[in-house]
């Protein structure tokens, strides 16, 4: 039975997390078919996510579009949204829906009693809780594309194939796996020959190579000068090692490899200790390998303990992983 998200998902715990969303029966979602060209629906959701990332105290550090699902890497910014005003959870929620009344006069100072105030601000709180909310970032975007897609099929039913799945990420190196298996998604499915032709990717919209689409939202930024620079603010590696491993990774899957690995490995494997084999495993098995948790046992057994569990799926390729 599937559990609920609360028991999925602790911001306490790690701030970063891997989403996935199908199609039910694997219908298209985007591409080409014999009869029907869907890729117009791609920047249905590129646009929903840029509206989206203005609205929530969520950044979006990865994704991939493909033809029957999406992935997104996110960062959910709580310290962030505790610094919003009233005025500011306002103005984000009525981004996609309606103010009550009750609202609307509170914050143009014409409340009638305290107990009045009460109301609002306890609406208020909720709705800032909900802007840093993975499950209601995601109702906002699936149930948009599930109505828009409907709507031009004119058929009604379900679109997606239930809940969207989740991974936690325990670290650095989980953040890095999943990113780079985010990013590779078309070269395993042999959509793209290389990073920079991987339309509807972050890694070609990064390379500013988009031709096809462009997210017109901000991605969360990759460091700087050194890794602990505003590691709260940004992805704690260096672009260009980034880019390095992801190509490098790109260059071990090819079928005509036949498993060799080239001798000249990035060296972010390195100063990250993870074996190269496990490396390219987890790029393309992570879905298989890990369930609900990515990174470490010592913090994979906090994040359990967080969320009352006593065991989770995936701890002999966590232990081999990521130590």
């Amino acid at each position: 039975m599937p559990k609920p998200r609360k028991q999925q998902i602790a911001l306490s715990e790690t701030p970063y997390y891997h989403l996935i969303s199908r199609c039910v029966r694997r219908a298209f979602l985007c591409g080409i078919t014999e009869a029907y060209n869907f890729e117009h629906r791609r920047n249905w959701i590129l646009d929903r996510l840029h509206q989206l990332t203005q609205m929530f105290a969520i950044d979006i550090a990865a994704f991939a579009l493909m033809s029957n699902h999406y992935h997104l890497v996110v960062r959910v910014d709580v310290a962030r949204s505790a610094h919003w005003s009233y005025q500011d959870v306002a103005d984000r929620w009525q981004l996609l829906f309606r103010l009550p009344i009750l609202v609307e006069r509170y914050l143009s100072g014409n409340s009638s009693c305290d107990a009045e105030n009460h109301v609002v601000e306890n609406i208020l709180e909720n709705w800032r809780s909900r802007l840093c909310d993975i499950s209601w970032f995601m109702r906002c975007l699936n149930e948009h594309i599930a109505r828009l897609a409907n709507s031009e099929d004119n058929c009604t039913g379900r679109f997606w194939e239930g809940r969207f799945k989740s991974q936690a990420l325990l670290n650095e190196k989980a953040l890095l796996t999943a990113m780079a298996y985010v990013d590779l998604n078309p070269i395993r499915a042999k959509m793209a020959p290389s990073p920079e032709a991987s339309n509807y990717t972050s890694i070609q919209q990064r390379l500013g190579k988009a031709i096809h689409c462009t997210f017109h939202g901000e991605l969360l930024p990759f460091a700087g000068d050194s890794l602990q620079q505003n590691a709260q603010q940004h992805i704690p590696y260096h672009f260009v090692d980034y880019v390095e491993l992801v190509n490098w990774t790109g260059q071990q899957m090819r079928q005509d490899k036949r498993g060799s690995i080239n001798t000249t490995t990035p060296s972010i494997l390195a100063r990250l200790n993870i074996p190269t084999y496990c490396w390219l495993q987890n790029c393309q098995l992570l879905e298989t390998k890990f369930h609900q948790v990515i990174g470490p046992i010592s913090l994979l057994k906090q994040f359990c303990q967080k969320l009352g569990q006593r065991w989770v799926h995936g701890q002999t390729a966590c232990r081999r992983s990521f130590g």
